[in-house]
């Protein structure tokens, strides 16, 4: 008898957007997921707990304050997973975030199609980010966020280093460890190899291409070297709204915790230069899903629970200042300028955020179409 193929996630104060995306991975081929919580109080908590009534899914708290060494919540969770039945019933794993969807592009968009794409012996796929911006909506509305957001960076985006993360869809079979020939989960990768796992493992990036011995040893992204959408690509919405970005900025980081969502993060990861629609293929399939988790027992009830306490939270937050004038900045007419020409910033400029960018850029802005019609 085959495993499970289960995805692993933390989640805090992400409740209407946990139907979409659970229904959506449901619909491609994962059946199971394992859900740690911290500190919500919007309604994410219950509305998982419905699901797990149902046998959906599995969630806890997130006990990552028990663990010793001080691990960041997202760590903390992948640590205490590790020996968890889930992982141990498991023959693929994933470690994903509620803002990233696996769109595959091969056979009909199912994980079946994927492998039978791939060499048949493969360990690991490494599909990296699309990052999608905003597409210009300002406000929160309770619709897929697959819909409205088809506005992203091109294939060929080196900068910032974010634009090429991955995360990694592992094969649990082929070692005596939990993660195959690697003992850890990490965020963007199994981690911890045992003995001869570089050279053993086979491991494919979203092209099915082998992925270069560097990102064996100590990988998180691909470069200009190795990278490509061919097979898979993670559509990676980190931003939704404007006015959700609100609520995320609010609630901090399950990773880099020590790290503001401000001005600089809204800048490289709102990409607003090409228009994807790709991943709008298994909608049909992925909201029939959705129809079936939303018939279950108060699904629906908790579902909107959680729409009407975002709503709540977007409007307490408008009230502040300091979120009040960071609205303004990141809806301002530079800033979706900027977020159609990101091309034209340096590494530099992307970390250090708006206040970097001069006033050349946007005058060579303002000669894109004459530069295009020669």
């Amino acid at each position: 008898m085959t495993g499970s193929r289960l995805i692993i996630t933390c989640m805090r104060n992400e409740g209407p957007f946990i139907l979409e995306w659970i229904a959506y991975h449901r619909s491609i081929g994962f059946d199971d997921f394992l859900v740690f919580t911290n500190d919500c109080d919007d309604g994410t908590v219950e509305l998982l707990e419905a699901l797990q009534d149902h046998g959906v899914l599995t969630t806890m708290d997130n006990p990552y304050q028990r663990i010793e060494g001080g691990m960041n919540p997202q760590k903390g969770a992948l640590f205490y997973a590790n020996d968890t039945e889930q992982v141990a019933r498991a023959e693929w794993i994933m470690v994903s975030d509620v803002d990233e969807f696996v769109n595959i592009h091969a056979g009909d968009g199912t994980l079946d199609a994927l492998w039978q794409a791939v060499d048949a012996d493969v360990d690991n796929i490494s599909m990296q980010w699309r990052l999608f911006g905003n597409a210009d909506v300002d406000g929160y509305c309770d619709e897929w966020v697959t819909d409205q957001f088809d506005r992203c960076a091109p294939t060929f985006c080196p900068s910032p280093v974010q634009a090429w993360a991955v995360k990694t869809l592992l094969r649990t079979t082929g070692g005596k460890f939990p993660c195959g020939r690697y003992k850890r989960l990490g965020v963007h990768r199994p981690i911890d190899p045992g003995a001869g796992a570089t050279e053993k493992t086979n491991w494919v990036d979203g092209s099915g291409r082998p992925v270069l011995r560097k990102f064996r040893e100590n990988g998180w992204r691909f470069g200009t070297h190795s990278h490509g959408y061919g097979l898979v690509t993670l559509n990676h919405y980190a931003v939704r709204s404007a006015d959700s970005f609100l609520v995320k900025r609010d609630r901090g980081r399950v990773n880099h915790v020590e790290r503001d969502q401000g001005l600089a993060y809204w800048l490289r990861m709102n990409f607003n230069m090409e228009r994807d629609t790709s991943i709008r293929r298994h909608l049909p399939r992925a909201k029939a899903e959705r129809d079936r988790l939303l018939a279950l027992g108060d699904v629906k009830a908790r579902h909107t629970d959680a729409v009407e306490a975002h709503r709540a939270k977007i409007r307490d937050l408008k009230t502040r200042d300091d979120m009040a004038a960071f609205h303004a900045e990141i809806t301002s007419d530079r800033m979706k300028l900027i977020s159609r020409h990101l091309n034209l910033l340096s590494r530099d400029q992307f970390n250090a955020g708006p206040d970097a960018i001069g006033p050349e850029i946007f005058e060579r802005i303002e000669r894109v179409p004459e530069l295009l019609a020669e």
